[in-house]
C-alpha cells in the first residue's frame, strides 16, 4: 500500500463528498519516443492484465506501463484551498466557533484550512486567498480515498454507468421542459440548438462536455473525446485519514 496525492477541481470534490463520485479516468500518454500506440493483453476471464506500447513495426515493448495508483492504495485529494486566521484558535475545534462552519478543518497555528468546495462565502476568503490544488499539502488534505480497482479502457467505451459513477450530472441547456422518458424533446417547434445533446448518449455528453474541459485546446485531436485516447479508470471509497499520517 503506498499512499498518494491525487488532483481534484472544486466541482468533482464536491461530488466526492456528496456521495456522487466513486471513479476517475485518467489519461494514458506514451513514455518512449518511438512508441507508436499501446497494446493491452487480458486474462483467461478477460480482467485487464497489463498496457504495452508499441513502435511504427508494431513491435511491443516488454515492460508494461505501471498505473498511477494500484487497488489499495490510499490517496489524499489535494482541491482549491485557502488559509485563513481565526477570531479564536486558542479554543479547541470541538468546542470553539471553528465547528460552526463546515469548511474548517485542523488548525495550524493560529488558523484554518478552508476548501473552496465546501465553502459559499464569496467574499471570505478573497478570491486572492485561494490557491490551486496543485500546491495543497498533505497535512491540509481533508478527502481520503482508497482504491479499490484499476484498469485501462478507451475513453468512449465509458456507458451511462460509468458517467454517473465519475460524478457527472448534466442539464442540456437547450431545453425547458423533458418528455416523460426524459430523453426526447417535448419543446414545441424544430429544435434550434446547435448542438444536438438529445442525440448523445450520456457517455458522449460525458467526453463533449466534461472530458474536453480538461484537455488543452491544442491536444484535443490527440486526447479528446473525438480522438478516443486510452485512459486509466480508477475506482475509489472514501476511506479514513490513516493514522500517523499529519
Amino acid at each position: 500500500m503506498a499512499i498518494k496525492p491525487i488532483l481534484f477541481n472544486t466541482e468533482m470534490a464536491r461530488a466526492i463528498l456528496d456521495g456522487r463520485k466513486s471513479c476517475t479516468r485518467r489519461l494514458i500518454k506514451t513514455r518512449r519516443k518511438d512508441a507508436c500506440g499501446f497494446y493491452v493483453t487480458r486474462r483467461i476471464d478477460g480482467s485487464f492484465a497489463g498496457i504495452y506500447e508499441y513502435d511504427e513495426n508494431e513491435s511491443m515493448f516488454d515492460n508494461p506501463l505501471e498505473p498511477p495508483y494500484q487497488p489499495g492504495d490510499i490517496l489524499y485529494v489535494r482541491e482549491t484551498f485557502a488559509w485563513c486566521p481565526c477570531w479564536d484558535c486558542g479554543m479547541d475545534t470541538e468546542q470553539g466557533a471553528c465547528t460552526d462552519h463546515i469548511y474548517h478543518s485542523e488548525k495550524k497555528e493560529y488558523g484554518c484550512y478552508m476548501y473552496r468546495a465546501s465553502c459559499e462565502d464569496n467574499e471570505y476568503p478573497s478570491a486572492d486567498t485561494w490557491h490551486p490544488s496543485i500546491h495543497m499539502p498533505k497535512e491540509a488534505a481533508r478527502i481520503w480515498l482508497k482504491v479499490t480497482d484499476v484498469r485501462v479502457e478507451r475513453l468512449q467505451e465509458i456507458d451511462e454507468d460509468g458517467a454517473w459513477n465519475e460524478g457527472f450530472r448534466f442539464t442540456t441547456p437547450c431545453l425547458t421542459r423533458i418528455s416523460a422518458d426524459g430523453h426526447t424533446c417535448d419543446l414545441d417547434g424544430p429544435c434550434t440548438s446547435p448542438i444536438k445533446y438529445c442525440d448523445m448518449t450520456m457517455g458522449e455528453l460525458f467526453g463533449r462536455e466534461l472530458w474536453n474541459s480538461t484537455i488543452k485546446k491544442s491536444d484535443l485531436d490527440r486526447y479528446g473525446w473525438n480522438a478516443n485516447p486510452w485512459v486509466w479508470v480508477i475506482e475509489f471509497e472514501l476511506c479514513e485519514k490513516p493514522k500517523g499520517e499529519n
